[in-house]
């Protein structure tokens, strides 16, 4: 089995309005539907998503197309911030950095990086369990932030910001088998159309 985790592109930013309840915005949306033609679209059989109004706006773009189910699963959301809300972009890139490079450590009140770190990894393992009489595909579509940890995981390497998704709007994706966790591809853009490299990343 093949899971293509899957981060939701630019949303509408809106300092008024919670987190998880921001929107893709018109360049995401966009995106999302660029996304439809990838050549590994239609080998999905399972898609999931987290709770987040923009995963699930991504989500629902590719469901539409592909005729699939929607499954949201609890423990994709991005990780937890709600201790700030909002907060302008050089202050978040700040604490983002904190939050990678001191992963026991809640940083002004967010989920700690290893905190976070196993709930995406037990997410993900219910995720494919629940796909696995389908026998085929598995999409996950969630977050940057977890997304990095998750691959931190899947390398068995030290938590790292080093691991995060390329890019400032987000919109990326990377391919893994499972069960073994073997990485077959890194971060690409959702928006990219080229021929997926699937041989085993070394």
């Amino acid at each position: 089995m093949k899971v293509w985790f899957i981060t939701h592109p630019e949303v509408a930013i809106d300092p008024a309005v919670p987190v998880p309840e921001w929107p893709l915005s018109d360049k995401g949306r966009r995106r999302a539907t660029a996304m439809l033609q990838q050549p590994w679209v239609p080998e999905i059989q399972f898609l999931a998503c987290s709770h987040e109004r923009k995963a699930i706006d991504t989500a629902e773009i590719l469901a539409t197309h592909a005729d699939l189910p929607l499954a949201m699963f609890e423990g994709l959301e991005e990780n937890d911030r709600s201790a700030t809300g909002y907060l302008p972009p050089a202050e978040f890139q700040a604490i983002a950095d904190r939050f990678f490079a001191h992963p026991d450590e809640s940083i002004r009140g967010w989920e700690t990086a290893r905190a976070a770190q196993a709930r995406i990894v037990a997410a993900v393992d219910r995720v494919v369990a629940a796909a696995a009489p389908l026998g085929g595909d598995v999409a996950i579509v969630a977050h940057g932030g977890v997304g990095a940890l998750l691959l931190c995981h899947l390398k068995d390497c030290a938590i790292s910001r080093r691991e995060d998704q390329p890019g400032a709007g987000g919109g990326n994706y990377f391919v893994f088998d499972m069960p073994d966790g073997r990485l077959r591809q890194g971060w690409r853009a959702i928006d990219a159309i080229e021929a997926p490299i699937l041989a085993a990343a070394g």
